[in-house]
């Protein structure tokens, strides 16, 4: 990896539609550029065991789910992935690419499922040690747009089934922690996908750029 000895964790986060997949292109395409060696991974998710209780988590099953079930295992299979993935990587001056990370259980379990504050981070304290991202990239967008999306691109999983009001929720916790951290930044979602792609691009030029 040229001119790197540390590797850098990016992580993207968003309500479902807001276009985390094609953000993530736009910076495997930056590294590219700068010619940094990178992974990518995903939550909940990202090794074998972790995609296992992604299942758990996503999938329907003939059962109700607790929320403190589901807050559980999302930081179960973080867990996992940090240690078995992530610190890896970084360790080997690999860059690593978040498809969502610790912001998502603030938002969906905390702001969604309305666990407090200090519950979670007993539990991130715990399964996380501390880790943080160096750079967090957050797709703002109404949720009635960026359900209206994702509906269009095929069935729901469960916790995208939630009713409209779950998501308001979750929209407003990211955007209290996102203007609370100065390594969060927000990029509208709702702007056509070019100028999306455009303010992703500056943003990583001003901070990553050579």
């Amino acid at each position: 990896m040229s001119g790197q000895s540390q590797g850098k964790f990016i992580v993207v986060e968003g309500i479902e539609g807001a276009g985390k997949s094609s953000a993530i292109e736009v910076i495997e395409n930056f590294l590219s550029t700068q010619q940094i060696s990178y992974e990518k991974t995903r939550e909940p998710g990202g090794t074998p065991l972790a995609e296992k209780l992604r299942s758990l988590v996503k999938e329907p099953i003939d059962e109700q789910v607790t929320p403190e079930c589901e807050l559980l295992l999302m930081y179960a299979s973080r867990s996992q992935l940090v240690a078995n993935k992530i610190l890896p990587a970084l360790a080997q001056g690999k860059w690593v690419i978040g498809d969502r990370h610790d912001l998502s259980s603030r938002a969906y379990q905390g702001g969604g499922r309305e666990f407090s504050d200090s519950i979670i981070d007993t539990i991130a304290n715990i399964t996380l040690n501390g880790f943080k991202p160096d750079f967090t990239l957050y797709l703002d967008i109404e949720p009635e747009l960026g359900l209206s999306r994702a509906q269009a691109r095929g069935e729901l999983d469960r916790i995208e089934q939630e009713k409209i009001d779950f998501f308001h929720r979750v929209r407003n916790k990211y955007l209290q922690l996102a203007t609370a951290d100065d390594n969060i930044f927000i990029v509208d979602a709702s702007q056509t996908m070019e100028k999306v792609h455009s303010d992703i691009t500056e943003l990583l030029s001003h901070h990553f750029g050579r």
